[in-house]
């Protein structure tokens, strides 16, 4: 007797796996362009109203007087543009150069008003102020009035050490101060009263006089 194999079962295909996407690619962000070298530093530039003065002015700088200005220039100076003011001192015999942005913090201006001026010219015929502390000090105190720039501190140096002019116990140093101050106040008197030196000192001498 004959026995039927049964047929054998077809074994189920293998699962089929899927294979997973490989991930995509991240572009890389576009290199950005290098930023520009830095500009060499910015010209400031001069606006017209900040020149208060044009060629041919007297002006007066506190330590050196009155000046005239004679050329305006320029220059670049470390990567600044700048202008200055050209200034020539005739007593002094010396000239300065002064940036025009930097006018306001250095103290150069224009000549005193002739209301100023008169203000001034009245403070020489007041009494003389004496003073019992040393000379040094007093000295110091008599400089840093001529330096100031302004004519009634000067004419009050004037006024204060006119009254030992010619005396024998007058120090060298004194007159010495006594003549810078009257000159740097003839010397502005002058280019107000557009006179010369000469004449403006010899007003001054006659109203330290009384006459």
């Amino acid at each position: 007797m004959t026995t039927k194999k049964k047929p054998a079962k077809a074994s189920k295909p293998a699962a089929k796996t899927k294979a997973k996407p490989a991930p995509a690619r991240t572009k890389a962000a576009p290199a950005k362009p290098a930023a520009p070298a830095a500009k060499a530093a910015s010209k400031t530039p001069v606006k017209k109203a900040d020149i208060l003065f044009k060629v041919g002015d007297h002006v007066v700088y506190p330590t050196h007087g009155v000046g005239l200005i004679q050329e305006i220039q320029a220059q670049e100076i470390a990567g600044h543009k700048l202008e200055l003011f050209v200034i020539s001192f005739e007593r002094d015999r010396m000239t300065l150069k002064v940036p025009i942005v930097k006018v306001a913090t250095s103290g150069l201006r224009k000549l005193s008003s002739r209301k100023h001026m008169e203000a001034a010219l009245a403070t020489l015929k007041g009494r003389a102020r004496v003073k019992r502390t040393m000379w040094s000090r007093r000295a110091q105190e008599y400089e840093a009035k001529i330096n100031s720039g302004d004519p009634i501190a000067i004419a009050e140096v004037v006024r204060d050490l006119h009254r030992n002019v010619g005396q024998p116990d007058q120090s060298f140093s004194e007159r010495q101060i006594y003549e810078a101050a009257r000159d740097r106040l003839a010397a502005e008197l002058a280019a107000v009263e557009r006179v010369d030196v000469a004449q403006a000192t010899q007003k001054l001498e006659n109203l330290l006089a009384g006459t």
